[in-house]
């Protein structure tokens, strides 16, 4: 059992040839990319940098296109002489970059504070891992309400019209909003539907906000 095992392992591993060839190259862009980096930061010439870390001139211009994969001496020799540590050299390959993808009608149904029957909030996605929030909704009002909700949060709110007419209140004023029209605004100050002129009214509403650091 365990020989037959190991066949399939390395029979799978040979269907998925570009698996293991496309995530290379994925490292050594991001290897150069941050050879490149520090070398401007510096203010140096590709040339200077390569003197200094014992190549030439044209594989030091591989290494930061991405073309060559350099050996861990290469990188020793460029962390040198860029005075960073060899693992900086790594840190773009190591961030993670998260992508949410929602089909049609498939976001994620929440309940808000203040939110009124009729109004119908969905997540259409988040960011993972990172100080700054980012978060989607796709807000449909099917019915009037007797109070509307007055919402107010830290960050920045972006709404955009996509169906219906609305007065939206920010602060003091009120705006008038329908099909193709935006709102940007500080969702510190109070704010939120306050009078439905056309129904059903369905806009895309974006929310941004620093997370808070962890003690």
């Amino acid at each position: 059992m365990a020989a037959r095992r190991s066949r399939s392992a390395t029979a799978d591993d040979v269907q998925d040839p570009h698996g293991a060839a496309e995530a290379g190259m994925r490292l050594e862009a991001a290897i150069g990319g941050e050879v490149r980096a520090f070398r401007r930061k510096l203010g140096m010439t590709v040339s200077a940098l390569a003197r200094m870390a014992g190549l030439s001139t044209g594989m030091l211009s591989k290494i930061e296109n991405g073309v060559t994969s350099p050996s861990l001496t290469t990188l020793q020799a460029l962390a040198r002489a860029l005075n960073v540590p060899v693992t900086a050299l790594f840190r773009r390959s190591e961030e993670v970059r998260d992508a949410t993808y929602v089909a049609a009608g498939q976001g994620l149904t929440i309940e808000r504070r203040g939110t009124r029957a009729g109004h119908r909030y969905q997540l259409l996605g988040h960011s993972v891992g990172k100080r700054l929030a980012v978060e989607p909704y796709l807000i449909t009002l099917t019915e009037e309400s007797e109070v509307f909700p007055v919402f107010q949060h830290a960050g920045l709110e972006f709404l955009y019209m996509l169906e219906g007419r609305v007065v939206y209140r920010h602060g003091d004023k009120t705006y008038t909003l329908g099909a193709g029209d935006s709102l940007f605004f500080d969702a510190d100050a109070p704010h939120g539907p306050e009078e439905l002129l056309e129904l059903p009214i369905r806009f895309v509403c974006v929310i941004t906000y620093l997370r808070e650091a962890e003690a």
